[in-house]
């Protein structure tokens, strides 16, 4: 069968989508791209002042200042997933919400009309207060304005909560999501058929009133190409009935005795609504997300209906993007469109019905097979369809209306079978999230694409946890994030920020998705309402100086893994990469077919896309989605050959020299692959390997390193950005997964760092502070040519931001000092332009310099260290108050001769608000200026701030949260108080029992031990 197909058609969807990709990756190799619309350039600009970010790495030749990095702009501050009930909104109210985001050092919303925890959602009016109504668009009208006037942006929800969907679109309607449903009917023995075509197995959907016979087939079984549930089927006995069809029945009679199937095909509306609906009157249907259509429904409901001129107006000023979340298209039959089979046939060259029994669903199950081979080429033809229809009709015409506003696209282009690497390349922003995808290889695929289409923004819907209502801790929610920023992800939508209220909502609020099934729901509902929020601008200003960071220059990866299926959310990474090459340094990003077509794929000095994440190899396996068979299209194997050809060391691993085409290939095509790779295999530069652990050798073998080197193995994590001043490496001791075990332990080990942005030579490194904002030249390193190499000690989750670049950067006073190269002390750093060291003990410290020059240093007597036992305890007790929206305060003031959990502490219990702990520190009078002490805080839960004798210090690193109290010290009596705010769930296990009662109670406070640990900082030079 495989050898009568004629050739693929040569105008297939991927050159088209190709196209649009070009036309985006011309777009930002031009003027720096901004972090939204247009007219938010301001904020843009002023974010990139010192450091430009475009995409293409372009440079203005202006250094990193110490401002730039301590006061991040509000356009690469986090952002908030603002969640309305609908329309039901107070524009006075929206105003204050936004002056709250704001002030808490936020920079921006995106708001969604989302309310899971309302069941009975008559009491939204929607006929008045719904999604798209008078009231609503007071609503973001309001909110528009007031976030001008703060310099903050707003995004909008292309719909009411998600898949996209928009009021007056019927299940019946041209422009609705369709399925294609299927019935069945057996024949044995050779009995006939004569009846009524098959009616569905599933009955329509609710509202669903037409439905209109696609086709009618009739196969022989095969049992043995059957496939756990899949029946197998003769694909050559398919014969098309459909035009048997007469007055809705049908007769037919086998050739032969065997079994058959006689499948009648049904397109029809899936009658599918957003979530948690409805949200509008009329209601609103989810559109079809394959056709032109589909799209055309929303752009003209979006200008006939809500934008008018005024909020136009405001888009331009204040607006960011239209977000669209995960595609969750849910059908019991196929995700289907009318123009599916032109477009197959135009893709492939020829006709989808023959093949339609292999791909038909059944509740998202196989319910027919082929002979496997077959069965795989079929799915991969039919998908790789429905891909290019969703990234032309869907995203793509998506982002050319938005841009049309002023706005751009962000979405969250996965919940399919669609190639959502070449999606992310299409849309300004792609999107992840923290709670849907498997591990950190998913954001790696996102990323991928957005850097080889020369964009700058990966963001990540961040922090939503099952059952995770008001007791999820930044702590948790900076561990989840560490790693996602490692994998490339830049930008942070908090999931996320209730509205105040909505009816019959109890204390402290409306929570958007809490309660869930009469339980605490999804992720948290930040705001004034939880008392952590004294905190927040803390937690803020770190990760905007995290986003600051890698928001800037070029993003570098050392490895493309080209992909021949571009899937995403699905956990599968890259053999020996993300198990064994990560832990060493290196990194990867995930690349398809359509990313080889971009302008950006070029090799020059034997990098690919050198502009850009400049790959040093590229590596390719078997397709993990696809039996893991050697696959690789006749175009990208072309595009693989020419890349080689250029320099480009690749690896294959696996049977490459018996390649196969992943879709059903046409006459010749397979001949024509097995020459490409023949030739590939034959290249200098090109290995192939049938051992994955060779993997890395292969890349050595290749002269191929990484441009982070581990001394042993480690959960250290990595990302790489360059501008033309400063590379800057982003390091985490974090974890591939959220559930992978065992837990991440203290990391202690060197790590080398390479310089490679074009002014490297003379470069010197800094340690930048995302924490405190501060920048300081590193003191203890060695180097080798444009290698440094230095010592990384981080406890689990915790971050280290280094830049490697000249001396001046960050206006830096050293100079050309010399440094260390080894030492005995506890520590070595620079303090006011001069090298010191830090002992906790007496005695003679000996540091080796740069220069070779061995100074020695004599410490004296350094006060023993000791612990704090004895505290004064003062609690805010937040409680319900009046309404659903006010909070009493209850204060307890307790003498604690040792620190416990509160929950161990009888007054405090069921407690949660915001306590104050006090003591006492007299010290010596031998105390000197140059002694200082350390304050290791132990555990604390959840946020915390730190004063020494009425001066606040700087923000506490809250994975590792150790406080240096020098320079704040004096003789005799210090007053050192820790002022600890927690989430609310103790209170509300008591105060709302039928929702939160079940579930034990969180440990929160001070618990320690606090240390308090002397230490004497003498110069060396």
């Amino acid at each position: 069968m495989h050898e009568t197909h004629p050739q693929r058609a040569g105008a297939t969807r991927r050159s088209v989508l190709a196209a649009g990709l070009t036309t985006g990756v011309l777009a930002a190799l031009g003027p720096a791209e901004t972090a939204s619309a247009s007219a938010s350039a301001s904020a843009s600009e002023s974010a990139s002042a010192s450091v430009p970010v475009s995409g293409a790495a372009r440079s203005t030749g202006a250094v990193p200042t110490a401002s730039w990095f301590a006061g991040p702009a509000k356009a690469v501050r986090p952002r908030f997933r603002w969640w309305w009930p609908d329309g039901l909104v107070d524009p006075v109210e929206i105003a204050r919400e936004v002056d709250r985001m704001a002030d808490a050092g936020f920079g921006g919303a995106e708001i969604a009309a989302v309310h899971h925890s309302i069941t009975d959602t008559s009491v939204l009016d929607t006929a008045h207060h719904g999604w798209g109504s008078a009231a609503w668009r007071e609503g973001v009208t309001a909110a528009l304005r007031q976030a001008a006037r703060r310099g903050l942006t707003i995004d909008l929800t292309l719909g009411p909560s998600w898949p996209v969907a928009v009021p007056g679109v019927t299940p019946d309607d041209d422009a609705a999501v369709k399925e294609l449903a299927y019935g069945k009917a057996t024949l044995t023995g050779g009995a006939p058929y004569d009846g009524p075509v098959p009616a569905s197995v599933y009955p329509a959907a609710s509202g669903v009133t037409a439905q209109k016979l696609f086709a009618v087939q009739a196969a022989r079984v095969n049992t043995a190409y059957s496939s756990g549930k899949a029946t197998g089927l003769d694909a050559d006995s398919v014969t098309d009935l459909t035009g048997l069809v007469s007055g809705g029945s049908l007769s037919w009679t086998p050739p032969d005795t065997a079994t058959w199937v006689i499948l009648a095909y049904w397109q029809r509306g899936s009658g599918q609504q957003p979530e948690a609906g409805p949200h509008s009157s009329p209601a609103a249907y989810v559109v079809d997300h394959f056709s032109a259509a589909g799209t055309a429904a929303v752009t003209r409901y979006w200008d006939a209906t809500i934008l008018d001129s005024t909020l136009r107006a405001l888009l331009r000023t204040a607006g960011g993007t239209f977000f669209e979340d995960s595609v969750e298209l849910e059908t019991k039959g196929l995700q289907w469109t009318p123009g599916l089979p032109a477009a197959f046939r135009e893709d492939t060259g020829r006709e989808l019905l023959p093949y339609l029994p292999a791909v038909v669903l059944d509740n998202g199950n196989q319910i027919f097979a082929f002979e496997a081979r077959l069965t795989q080429e079929i799915r991969h033809d039919f998908w790789e369809t429905v891909s290019g229809l969703f990234n032309e009709h869907h995203l793509g015409a998506l982002k050319t209306w938005a841009h049309g506003h002023g706005m751009k696209l962000r979405s969250q282009p996965y919940g399919l079978q669609t190639d959502a690497i070449a999606s992310a390349a299409l849309l300004d922003v792609p999107e992840g999230e923290s709670l849907g995808f498997k591990n950190l290889d998913d954001y790696r695929c996102l990323a991928g694409g957005r850097d080889m289409a020369g964009h700058r923004i990966l963001s990540c819907e961040a922090g939503a946890y099952a059952g995770g209502a008001y007791n999820t801790t930044w702590d948790k929610f900076l561990r989840t994030m560490g790693g996602a920023y490692a994998a490339g992800v830049n930008q942070t939508v908090i999931h996320g920020f209730s509205y105040a209220t909505a009816p019959g909502v109890s204390w402290p609020g409306f929570a958007a998705f809490s309660p869930y099934g009469g339980a605490p729901g999804y992720g948290e509902s930040w705001g004034p309402r939880q008392p952590t929020w004294r905190h927040v601008p803390d937690i803020t200003d770190y990760l905007g100086r995290v986003h600051q960071v890698l928001q800037s220059g070029t993003a570098r990866a050392d490895i493309a893994v080209f992909r021949q299926t571009g899937y995403t959310a699905t956990g599968i990474g890259a053999s020996w990469l993300t198990s064994t090459g990560i832990p060493l340094g290196w990194t990867h990003q995930f690349l398809s077919g359509p990313l080889l077509d971009l302008p950006t794929a070029k090799v020059s000095g034997r990098r690919l896309a050198p502009d850009g994440p400049a790959y040093k190899a590229l590596f390719l396996e078997g397709d993990f989605f696809y039996g893991s068979n050697p696959t690789l299209a006749v175009a990208d194997a072309r595009k693989l050959l020419e890349f080689a050809r250029a320099g480009l060391p690749t690896v294959l691993l696996g049977a490459f020299d018996q390649a196969l085409t992943p879709g059903l290939p046409g006459d010749g095509e397979q001949a024509e692959l097995r020459s490409l790779t023949a030739e590939l295999l034959a290249l200098p530069d090109v290995r192939r390997i049938t051992d994955k652990t060779l993997v890395g050798a292969a890349f050595a073998e290749l002269g191929v390193t990484s441009d982070v080197v581990h001394s042993v193995p480690s959960t250290l994590l990595n990302a790489h950005r360059v501008t033309d001043d400063a590379d800057f490496y982003y390091l985490c001791n974090g974890k591939h997964a959220e559930t992978v075990k065992p837990a991440v332990a203290l990391i202690d080990h060197d790590v080398t760092l390479r310089a490679t942005h074009r002014k490297g030579t003379g470069a010197v490194p800094y340690l930048l502070d995302p924490w405190s904002g501060r920048v300081t030249r590193l003191a203890q390193y060695t180097q080798e040519g444009d290698e440094f190499t230095f010592r990384v000690t981080l406890q689990p989750g915790e971050t280290l931001v280094v830049a490697l670049g000249g001396p001046g950067l960050f206006g830096d006073r050293c100079g050309n000092r010399p440094h260390a190269v080894a030492g005995d002390a506890d520590s070595v750093l620079f303090a006011d332009g001069s090298l010191v060291v830090r002992s906790s003990t007496a005695g003679t410290r000996t540091t080796t310099l740069s220069t070779g020059r061995k100074v020695t240093t004599k410490v004296p007597d350094v006060p023993a260290a000791f612990t704090l036992d004895q505290w004064t305890l003062s609690v805010d007790d937040w409680r319900p108050g009046a309404t659903a929206t006010t909070t009493e305060i209850v204060t307890h003031t307790l003498a604690l001769d040792a620190l416990l959990p509160w929950s161990q502490i009888p007054e405090l219990a069921d407690v949660g608000g915001i306590g104050r702990y006090r003591t006492t520190v007299i010290l010596p009078d031998t105390w000197t200026s140059d002694t200082g002490a350390l304050l290791r805080l132990g555990s604390v839960s959840d946020t915390c701030r730190v004063t020494v004798n009425g001066t606040r210090l700087d923000p506490v690193d809250r994975l590792n949260p150790v406080v240096d109290l020098g320079g704040h010290l004096r003789r005799g009596a210090n007053t050192i108080e820790v002022e600890v705010a927690t989430p609310l769930f103790n209170r509300l296990r008591v105060s709302n029992p039928t929702v939160f009662g079940t579930s034990a109670r969180q440990a929160y406070g001070l618990v320690g031990p606090v240390q308090f640990i002397p230490y004497v900082q003498r110069t060396v030079v």
